[in-house]
């Protein structure tokens, strides 16, 4: 039986959420199958948990547990860690070091998608639609009216390496800008300064098995506050409305755009990601490689949509990534 750790937690808010999706893949992998493993990986420590909730330190040198005279070694890892290390690549390139396979795409682009700056610039390139936006480092001066004049009021101040819409900001007038912006800086050295997007927004589930790309149904997102932050993602502020009702031509652009996006961006496991739709145009937003798997999450409102049983879709993903592994 293959043992598989589970790896949840990490090192921002986000580790709250973590932990609900964590606990959702341990309760849905096959036991017939797999052995699974609760692995928690915070800052301060990296520890496993067994059923009487007693802890493990894991050995980082190798990641593995020992349980007395036993060591424990895992045969691949599911990572269900929202932000950093799970989702920007520093974790998938420690696996890779250590050669564990891991569910999920690989260091370099979980980095690439992770960074707003560089997945807007490269997904530009190729054509993919996306608001206008300015990029600020932390120590560089900046010109509020040169800003303004570019993006427009209102617009959206984001942290550039962060999730669950931790740090951001819809700022009306020119006076709040600068607070929107001190703001985004606590959650990250590197801000985006986007304009304002008026139009409907979707979430769109996207994975693949075996070289094959799969869309999910589409969500479409109506939060109650002033846009989809982190109260409208896990406090229950928002509508999701799956299948979204979109006419089938914006159904199938939409579905399109989102497999390209996936192929540009070279990835591989499971995503999610956000657009706009203005004027029957698709607007890229963002996408997570590391999307929410807890009950109230998109994703596995999707899977249920189309038909996809957790323990199968699981079961998939974990016995694809020791496939790939091997290659």
């Amino acid at each position: 039986m293959k043992k598989i750790a589970v790896i949840m937690g990490g090192y921002t808010k986000e580790s709250a959420i973590s932990l609900q999706s964590g606990k959702v893949v341990y309760e849905n992998l096959c036991r017939e199958e797999f052995e699974p493993y609760k692995v928690y990986i915070f800052e301060e420590k990296w520890f496993m948990k067994d059923e009487q909730n007693k802890e493990y330190t894991v050995d980082k040198y190798d990641f593995s547990v020992d349980i007395g005279s036993k060591r424990i070694q895992f045969d691949c890892v599911f990572n269900a860690i929202h932000g950093t290390p799970g989702e920007d690549g520093l974790l998938q390139a420690y696996f890779e070091l250590l050669r564990i396979p891991y569910t999920g795409c690989n260091f370099h682009h979980a980095n690439m998608t992770f960074n707003k700056k560089y997945c807007l610039t490269l997904l530009r390139h190729f054509g993919i639609n996306t608001a206008v936006s300015i990029f600020l480092n932390k120590n560089q001066i900046f010109c509020k009216e040169k800003i303004l004049k570019k993006v427009g009021l209102p617009c959206f101040v984001k942290p550039n390496r962060s999730g669950s819409s931790l740090g951001i900001s819809k700022v009306y007038e020119e006076t709040d800008l600068f607070n929107a912006v001190k703001k985004a800086f606590k959650e990250d050295e590197e801000i985006i300064i986007e304009s304002f997007l008026e139009g409907r927004e979707v979430s769109v589930g996207v994975f693949s098995f075996k070289n094959k790309i799969f869309v999910l149904p589409i969500t479409e997102i109506i939060s109650q506050n002033d846009f989809f932050d982190f109260e409208s993602k896990y406090s229950g502020k928002s509508q999701e409305i799956t299948p979204a009702k979109l006419l089938p031509s914006i159904q199938n652009k939409i579905q399109e755009i989102a497999k390209k996006v996936y192929n540009y961006l070279n990835l591989s496991g499971i995503s999610r990601s956000e657009y706009i739709i203005v004027n029957g145009e698709p607007y890229f937003l963002e996408i997570n490689t590391v999307p929410g798997l807890s009950e109230e999450s998109i994703f596995p409102k999707q899977l249920k949509t189309a038909g996809i049983s957790l323990s199968y879709f699981f079961k998939n993903c974990i016995n694809y990534s020791i496939e790939k592994a091997k290659k």
